[in-house]
């Protein structure tokens, strides 16, 4: 084996440097490329919520977002069959009404049926006497409805129970939406009331 000449650098020593310097080169670049080939394709493709929509008020009108345009928006998904969750939700809307005062016109608050073979336009109205009047019922077909739930990311099963009847499970928080429609959020299931108005009145601007 040929000696090394003291003070001068070994060949071979640098072209494992440059070949390690160039692999951990290719590396990065490998997870950087990754990165900006599939992360902000990705970050584009993260699902929306919320949208267009075309449903059926309780007087049997047709009921589409271009009503709400402009406004706020606290959506809830539920049903009128619901033994504990959809009142005690549509309740504690009547609540976060009353702490807003006058704030509480300047947000729409919807309640829509996801069990539309058995919510009709008029069990909607009769069910929704027991609450805050100013809470928008609206249910639609099958189709609709279905749309709708695509739309705004809603789950929503039907569960058999005894007899041959059947109940729903489904999401439980209100959806919030700014006043161009953005999604700004949800008050979660028996959340406070004044931490649910505070996320209310965030939207309000």
């Amino acid at each position: 084996m040929a000696a090394q000449t003291p003070g001068r650098p070994n060949p071979t020593r640098k072209v494992l440097w440059i070949g390690a310097a160039a692999a951990l080169l290719m590396a990065g670049w490998g997870t950087l490329g990754w990165y900006l080939t599939n992360g902000f394709q990705m970050a584009h493709e993260m699902p929306s919520v919320g949208g267009p929509f075309a449903l059926v008020g309780t007087n049997g009108q047709t009921v589409t977002d271009k009503d709400f345009a402009g406004k706020p928006r606290a959506m809830f998904f539920g049903f009128t069959y619901c033994p504990d969750v959809c009142p005690t939700t549509l309740a504690d809307v009547g609540a976060w009404m009353k702490a807003l005062g006058d704030k509480a016109d300047d947000i729409r608050f919807i309640f829509v049926s996801i069990d539309p073979e058995r919510d009709t336009p008029e069990l909607m109205r009769d069910y929704l006497t027991a609450f805050d009047p100013r809470i928008t019922g609206l249910t639609g077909s099958v189709q609709q409805i279905d749309a709708i739930k695509r739309a705004y990311r809603v789950y929503a099963k039907k569960v058999p129970t005894e007899g041959g009847d059947y109940t729903m499970d489904h999401t439980a928080g209100v959806y919030l939406f700014d006043k161009d429609g953005n999604f700004a959020g949800t008050v979660n299931y028996t959340e406070p009331t004044d931490e649910a108005v505070k996320k209310i009145r965030s939207v309000l601007g």
